[in-house]
């Protein structure tokens, strides 16, 4: 049976598919289609090493819904509500998402998205509703203090484009919400 979570963020929700395990292995239901109205145009795949922390990033044009699902491995999955007219505007809502909980998390457009890697390796399935576009994309800084975001006490690998995003209250002056 497949299951649809509605969060306290305005269409954030987690789905919560099957998995059918024999002696062979799996097989795992990602989505059922008619639980989300959008249509995704592009996927990708990363791969990532433990603690790996990748984010927070967004495309200010060309905003993109995400359906985020763990294929290998786990992470926390956090994401920052953008849209400037929201009640949660802001605020922050984390997952563990991972190949054995059969969690995807839908994100809707106006939110900015990062993940820490907690397992050796993490392989992590991407549908989005819109092209990667590297000329509107921006981000926040994973460790804002306005944000603070709760990433675990260890030794984060994080990429240098990442060190050098901005604060929230940047994104606040520079974007004014999305």
């Amino acid at each position: 049976m497949f299951k649809v979570s509605k969060t306290k963020f305005k269409d954030l929700l987690i789905f919560e598919g099957e998995i059918h395990k024999d002696k062979r292995g799996y097989l795992r239901e990602l989505i059922v289609e008619k639980n989300v109205k959008k249509r995704f145009k592009f996927q990708i795949i990363s791969k990532s090493k433990k603690n790996v922390l990748r984010g927070f990033h967004f495309q200010y044009k060309h905003q993109q819904s995400k359906l985020i699902t763990v294929i290998k491995g786990k992470v926390l999955d956090c994401v920052i509500d953008l849209r400037k007219n929201s009640r949660t505007f802001g605020k922050i809502f984390s997952i563990i998402l991972s190949e054995n909980n059969c969690k995807s998390l839908y994100v809707p457009r106006g939110f900015a998205h990062a993940y820490f890697s907690i397992q050796k390796m993490n392989v992590i399935y991407y549908k989005l509703s819109n092209y990667y576009d590297p000329k509107f994309e921006d981000g926040i800084c994973y460790s804002d203090k306005d944000v603070n975001a709760k990433w675990p006490k260890t030794k984060l690998i994080v990429s240098k484009k990442d060190k050098l995003l901005g604060s929230f209250q940047n994104f606040k002056i520079k974007h004014k919400g999305l």
